[in-house]
């Protein structure tokens, strides 16, 4: 069984690392998710392969 996974990422709003916890249960994720520091929207696609966290990109919402 596939777990919960924690990453660091840069928002692409104010910046900030922020932390994202990743469900590396499901291969390719696109979702959109609020900054924990300055509240605004950000896309965050993963690749998961077999488990294993491969990529995780965010960007504006506007991008």
């Amino acid at each position: 069984m596939y777990g919960l996974q924690t990453t660091a990422v840069q928002c692409p709003c104010c910046w900030e690392q922020i932390e994202l916890v990743i469900d590396c249960s499901v291969d390719d994720q696109t979702y959109t998710e609020d900054c924990s520091v300055c509240c605004r929207p950000m896309v965050v696609r993963v690749v998961v392969m077999e488990g294993e966290l491969v990529t995780v990109d965010v960007s504006g919402e506007d991008d």
